[in-house]
């Protein structure tokens, strides 16, 4: 996923002196440029945050206030917020300017295109039952109780890898694993944390997730074209999630152990399709060809064609699973229901690039990264990092959680000032991202993984208990070890990498030069 589409304009390099003004990169999500000028407010720059403002409000009511976790109703709210800043703009024409640029720029585009095809993989998935076939393999082994929340933090992982989705893993896993391992001995609170850990792992770390895309995507390359590619971020990210998801994994077993009650023991009885676990292996044939060719779009291609194939081979799916028209003359099959489900997203993304725009158009990155960049202590390694990390986490608070929309808004934030410090667009996607799905995803205080895994605890009947949100919070093992690994890394270095000629990663940050560096084409 590289932009072709750059010029030869050139700007000084990320580590000329804070007081030249030249030295902030521009362009920050590769956008064009919106006009010849900044766009202003009849009320100053408060005006620009007028915008942000109304789809945070909108945020916070549906998500904490409601209860509804719908991405339709965030995109009205941010279209709302759009239209009534428009209204405050000094001039009408540059305002819109600015939201068509940043919702047009090729990473926008790039993006909203990724989403809608990693969407048909995830319905493939789902539509095969393959957390089915894993809940009847860990039947047949005679895994039950404490031992049981383990192997369900293990399955969501693997899940939420293939999907790429937490919120579709959650909605997929609690109604199986949840009553079964209840009845099987489970402590309640450790078998919501697993689930809820395992679906935030696949989002931290699965290639097709949008959180890795948007992660990967808002990072530039500065000497030389293009973007973060996933499977570079990927692969780099991969010592991270999988530190914190074997902490985790142990957290789990041990724990889950001590507090298991018994229950009625695992059996040959055990629900589930085991024909649905050769759909893993659309799944491994993804994952490598992301890995091999680092191109999202032709690895999602395979992995959707060995799935369909591998599905009608088996009778896991049909041709009208696959695509028809239901009896009330409404299409059907998961590749409708993929794009469908996928489709609120997309708006949501469209209306986050619109407010994205507003803001860099009225210069407030540019002046965010001016205040930052006046400490010292940012332009070191890592000074830069820990303003990325905390900025990244306060930001998902502030979104409740939702990551992808959280790292859109400050992604170009974090993108500037890791390249101050040289950091590697790799390094800078993985410590944003860290934070993000870290403690930034499950704040106590309307976390919506929180508020959906206990609104998924509901509706099992006697003996199955209904957990309230903020007591799962301390069982969320995985977001919580995720924190602190990724701390560790900022402040031991482990992992660290700068970014060298062509883009190449370096252990040792470049000598310090007064060289030029290519950025993104502006055009008037």
């Amino acid at each position: 996923m590289t932009l072709k589409q750059f010029s030869n304009k050139k700007y000084p390099a990320p580590d000329a002196p804070a007081s030249e003004p030249a030295a902030v990169v521009r362009g920050d999500l590769g956008t064009d440029s919106i006009s010849d000028g900044k766009v202003t407010f009849r009320i100053g720059i408060l005006g620009a945050f007028i915008a942000p403002g109304v789809f945070i409000a909108g945020v916070v009511a549906y998500f904490m206030v409601f209860g509804v976790f719908d991405m339709n109703g965030l995109t009205a709210s941010g279209v709302a917020g759009i239209l009534v800043a428009s209204l405050f703009a000094k001039s009408y024409s540059r305002f819109w300017d600015a939201v068509i640029a940043g919702v047009s720029s090729r990473n926008s585009v790039t993006l909203l295109l990724i989403l809608l095809v990693v969407s048909l993989i995830a319905a493939m998935i789902t539509q095969s039952d393959i957390a089915g076939g894993f809940v009847w393999l860990a039947g047949q082994l005679g895994i039950g109780g404490g031992a049981f929340v383990a192997v369900v933090f293990v399955l969501a992982c693997v899940v939420s890898m293939a999907t790429g989705t937490s919120f579709g893993t959650m909605f997929t896993a609690f109604p199986i694993f949840y009553p079964a391992g209840v009845l099987l001995g489970a402590d309640p609170l450790l078998l919501a944390g697993a689930i809820l850990s395992g679906a935030i792992f696949g989002d931290n770390l699965a290639p097709i997730s949008d959180s890795t895309i948007v992660s990967a995507s808002t990072q530039r390359y500065r000497r030389r074209d293009g973007i973060a590619e996933v499977g570079g971020v990927v692969r780099s990210r991969t010592r991270y999630a999988l530190t914190a998801a074997g902490i985790s994994a142990i957290l789990f077993l041990v724990l889950g152990l001590l507090h298991s009650n018994g229950g009625v023991g695992a059996g040959a009885d055990t629900p589930g399709d085991p024909l649905s676990l050769i759909m893993i292996v659309p799944v491994i044939a993804l994952l490598a060809v992301a890995f091999w060719k680092r191109d999202i779009f032709l690895a999602a291609t395979v992995g959707l064609l060995v799935g369909i194939a591998l599905g009608l081979v088996t009778g896991l799916l049909t041709p009208t699973a696959i695509m028809s028209v239901n009896e009330d003359g409404t299409p059907g099959g998961f590749l409708v229901s993929g794009i469908t489900t996928m489709l609120p997203l997309v708006g949501l993304a469209i209306v986050i690039f619109g407010i994205v725009g507003i803001l860099q158009g009225a210069g407030v990155f540019d002046l965010i990264v001016d205040l930052i960049g006046r400490s010292d202590r940012t332009r070191t390694p890592v000074g830069a990092e820990l303003a990325i990390g905390l900025g990244a986490a306060a930001t998902a608070g502030i979104f409740a959680g939702v990551n992808s929309p959280a790292m859109l808004m400050f992604g170009p934030v974090a993108d500037q000032l890791g390249a101050k410090a040289q950091l590697h667009p790799y390094r800078r996607a993985n410590i944003m991202d860290g934070f993000t799905l870290g403690i930034g995803a499950v704040v106590p205080v309307g976390s919506v993984f929180l508020l959906m895994a206990g609104q998924l605890t509901q509706g099992y009947g006697d003996g199955v208990p209904v957990l309230s949100a903020p007591s799962i919070f301390l069982t969320a093992f995985y977001p919580l070890v995720l924190t602190l690994v990724t701390l560790a890394a900022v402040l031991t270095g482990w992992g660290r990498r700068f970014e060298g000629e062509g883009g190449v990663e370096l252990k040792v940050a470049p000598a310090p030069v007064d060289d030029t560096i290519t950025v993104p084409a502006t055009t008037a």
